[in-house]
């Protein structure tokens, strides 16, 4: 009788293949982190890249084999699902992984920095992002946010010999762990209240309260306290303090995968829990954190003089026109957050490549006055980080267009016109300092006439892809968009 129950109880085949991607990378990463002892630092360099890269493309068809209809549904006693929505961020971070390890190569060897541990925690970092974008149980949705998040906070220190960079992990580490104890407390007090960290369970204990004509206290207070948690992690205002020192310090790579795909994985969390937990409240929550997120990330870029800091705030700012969709939950506003998503992690995982190649080693160049002259140094650089800077700031035939034109009509169609104005003026605030950058590029004389460093091919290769999908997804959404909105369809 053991037996047998030991036998039912064990997963079945098609539970594997629901986190296969997550296996995929766990296994990769246990090889580099096996290997990287055994060769020396010189070969261990591009040897181990290739490993991971290898197991970054390997996730990808992970992720498209996942994506048949038959191995849809929930697995592992119902604490992961998978279906359109979290094979959507699968493939987002998955593609967001690749990138960053093309655009790496030469960084780690222009920095001289061990490349084993570094391709390691990448890649057991996409493993957390990718069990948050399936998983519907908030202990588990825990256990996957720290996997990311320990990543991330030691690849923020990487650059060992800069203190900055040390500075930035601490910083890093010690806020986060703030925002993780807000985050695991929330969970304990909807427990408490609703007897359940399932999100399908947690939602119809709800719905019956509320339908009785009340609710938990204790539930509503959790699910603000997870919302200042996961509102650190992407950086929305007023939890965005740790985002400049961060960014300024962490490796440009490093910056780029973080301002990206763990945003995307959280952003899937919050999508599950806003559009399933129905909080009263919840609207105003979303809409004071994203009115402050467009203002205050656009304002404080307006005077910066250091590139990774401007780029900060703008992320900032970015996390709050993302929260203008959620605040415009369901129809419209999940397809326009998964649309933005995307078009986002293209062209801001492209800018940071080409500001990790530009710093040169020891990341000196990071300074708008560093950049002075750069269209007549290097037109091919300067020309790929102008049309990033475009999508950032939203001009027709890039993915940024797009992305702001759906979030803004999903307000609208919401009834949040004070929200879509606000968003409206912040972009036109944004442009500003983005095309002060490109001023600087185009019509200031170079201070140094030394030549820029050639685009080495991997690092040409992670552009030629930020470059294809930012104008691909501002020449054809449709697809995408169909997508994202029959994943919405499916999502309850």
């Amino acid at each position: 009788m053991t037996l047998i129950q030991t036998t039912a109880a064990l997963p079945a085949a098609p539970d594997y293949v629901r986190i296969l991607p997550e296996i995929v990378l766990s296994i990769f990463g246990m090889a580099i982190m096996l290997l990287d002892p055994l060769i020396d630092e010189r070969r261990g360099q591009r040897l181990l890249g290739g490993v991971a890269l290898a197991g970054s493309l390997v996730a990808v068809v992970a992720t498209l084999f996942q994506a048949q209809q038959q191995f849809w549904g929930s697995g592992f006693w119902d604490m992961v699902k998978v279906d359109a929505f979290s094979i959507f961020f699968h493939f987002v971070v998955a593609a967001v992984l690749l990138l960053v390890i093309l655009s790496s190569y030469e960084y780690m060897e222009v920095q001289q920095i061990r490349a084993g541990e570094y391709y390691g925690l990448l890649l057991f970092g996409a493993v957390g992002m990718d069990l948050m974008s399936s998983a519907v149980e908030l202990v588990l949705i825990f256990i996957a946010l720290e996997i990311s998040s320990i990543s991330t906070y030691i690849l923020a220190g990487f650059r060992r010999r800069s203190a900055i960079s040390t500075e930035s992990s601490v910083k890093y580490f010690l806020l986060g762990s703030f925002a993780t104890a807000f985050f695991l407390y929330g969970v304990a007090l909807i427990f408490g209240a609703t007897g359940s960290t399932s999100i399908p369970r947690i939602s119809a204990a709800l719905t019956e309260y509320i339908s009785g004509g009340g609710g938990p206290l204790l539930a509503y207070l959790g699910i603000a306290l997870m919302f200042v948690g996961l509102g650190f992690k992407v950086a929305a205002a007023p939890f965005h303090i740790w985002t400049p020192d961060v960014y300024e310090g962490a490796p440009s790579p490093v910056v780029g995968f973080m301002s990206t795909a763990p945003k995307a994985a959280v952003f899937a969390v919050l999508l599950r829990i806003m559009f399933q937990i129905e909080a009263p409240g919840r609207i105003w929550l979303i809409w004071i954190a994203a009115a402050l997120s467009m203002t205050l990330g656009n304002i404080a870029a307006l005077v910066q003089d250091n590139v990774k800091r401007l780029l900060a705030y703008s992320s900032i700012a970015h996390a709050g026109y993302l929260l203008v969709a959620f605040a415009s939950l369901p129809e419209n506003g999940i397809p326009a957050a998964m649309f933005y998503t995307a078009s986002y992690a293209a062209m801001n995982v492209g800018a940071f490549a080409v500001v990790g190649h530009f710093a040169s080693a020891g990341e000196r160049y990071v300074t708008l006055e560093d950049y002075s002259g750069l269209g007549r140094r290097s037109p091919v650089l300067a020309a790929i980080l102008t049309i990033f800077l475009l999508s950032l700031i939203g001009i027709p035939i890039t993915g940024g267009f797009f992305a702001k034109f759906y979030v803004f009509s999903a307000a609208l169609q919401a009834n949040l016109v004070g929200l879509a104005i606000i968003a409206v003026v912040n972009s036109a605030v944004a442009a500003y300092y983005y095309l002060r950058l490109m001023v600087v590029m185009y019509m200031r004389e170079p201070r140094d006439e030394s030549p820029v460093p050639a685009i080495p091919s991997r690092l040409g290769i992670a552009l030629g892809l930020s470059l294809a999908a930012t104008i691909y997804l501002g020449i054809l959404p449709g697809r995408i968009l169909e997508y994202a909105a029959r994943s919405v369809a499916l999502l309850r």
